[in-house]
């Protein structure tokens, strides 16, 4: 009896093309139904334990908001690097190559603060690097919103941070913390060097002051000098920042804990946040999983609602914890109305997103500084007038 060939019945252009639909097929419905799970997240809150792979699954998924969330943001940062630096490249040599990304001016916060004080005195916002400011008030936003959630789901210094935790626990099995005694005057340091800059800008320089900054040819060409800053860097800079890494490593998170102003103006700020990490005791079984969780390594098995200008509103604690009723984000008492992960996740990037496009709307998001001055300025650098404001 002679076989019939497999392939008779196919056009004779496919080659077991049903497969290859299949798996695409496959995978599109996998990625729909893990969005759909990603986005009804916690949308009911039982009060059962969770265990094996419906505890894992969950705390898997409240992790991947958050990191998707920072990829996101950090895959934007890296896109306006790379067309900065391009950009001035072809200024180096006398050509405009492209335009010039207006979110580089989130890496100027000292321009943005001064920004902010000219803002206050004029009712006016500065158009030298204005995104400065747009950003700056953006963050403080956010942390109005959710904690010091810009700390945990947006900075890309925040993101590398964090690896390194990841890291130290892997190297040392544990996460390294100091002890009391002498943690908390440390973190009282970043508190002082925001002290510092505040007590500069707002108190001791006079709004004329203000204005001369804002205006002068260094602030001009800050996005320029901080590049040149970082590309070349002085062995004495080099050597800090390795000394932050290896201390970042020592003690996970040491720079936000101890050293960032931006974290300590950002705390302040979040005790404002209607959006706290809260405990229900009765549902809470005290296993202590969110205390060990917490990066800030705040005691939430003990407490009621979160208060603490340390929280970064991360939800670790809420992706830790095998009740999904015991710990949840909510807010204040007399709402009492809990906020999904999903639902965070898309709020904190709405608002970015529309106070970016609010901006540009109103013309406060692109720099003032035109493209011909940036190619005269490029190539004096090393002047005198482009030395600090003193």
């Amino acid at each position: 009896m002679s076989s019939e060939p497999i392939a008779r019945d196919l056009p004779p252009t496919e080659t077991n093309p049903p497969a290859a639909r299949g798996g695409l097929a496959a995978l599109a419905a996998r990625a729909t139904a893990e969005s759909e799970a990603l986005w009804s997240l916690d949308r009911e809150w039982p009060d059962e334990t969770l265990k094996g792979r419906a505890y894992r699954a969950r705390r898997l998924r409240i992790r991947l908001l958050r990191h998707a969330v920072q990829g996101l943001f950090l895959a934007l940062v890296l896109w306006i690097g790379f067309d900065f630096v391009r950009w001035v490249r072809g200024l180096e040599v006398g050509r405009i190559v492209g335009e010039r990304p207006p979110g580089v001016d989130g890496f100027l916060p000292i321009s943005g603060l001064m920004s902010l004080r000219h803002l206050f005195h004029t009712g006016e916002i500065s158009p030298v690097h204005p995104a400065a400011l747009v950003i700056l008030l953006l963050v403080i936003g956010m942390s109005l919103l959710v904690k010091k959630a810009f700390c945990s789901w947006v900075c890309p210094v925040g993101a590398v941070s964090e690896a390194l935790d990841s890291l130290s626990r892997r190297l040392f099995r544990r996460r390294i913390s100091l002890p009391r005694w002498l943690d908390l005057p440390l973190r009282s340091l970043k508190y002082l060097l925001l002290g510092f800059f505040a007590w500069a800008i707002f108190f001791q320089m006079t709004p004329a002051l203000i204005a001369e900054f804002l205006a002068a040819p260094y602030n001009r060409v800050a996005d320029i000098k901080m590049l040149y800053f970082f590309e070349n860097l002085s062995p004495f800079a080099g050597k800090v920042l390795v000394g932050l890494a290896a201390l970042s490593l020592l003690v996970p998170y040491a720079w936000c804990r101890y050293l960032c102003p931006y974290g300590a103006l950002l705390g302040i700020t979040s005790l404002l946040a209607p959006f706290k990490i809260v405990r229900h005791a009765p549902s809470c079984i005290d296993c202590g999983l969110c205390a060990k969780a917490c990066p800030a390594r705040l005691p939430v098995d003990r407490l009621q609602r979160i208060h603490s200008d340390e929280c970064f509103g991360c939800l670790s604690c809420t992706a830790d914890c095998p009740v999904p009723r015991a710990l949840r984000l909510e807010s204040p008492r007399w709402y009492a109305r809990p906020l999904r992960p999903a639902v965070a996740a898309v709020a904190l990037v709405a608002l970015f997103g529309a106070g970016v496009l609010a901006a540009r709307l109103t013309g406060n998001w692109q720099n003032s500084v035109p493209d011909a001055e940036y190619l005269h300025r490029i190539h004096e650098l090393d002047g005198p007038q482009y030395d600090h404001l003193r």
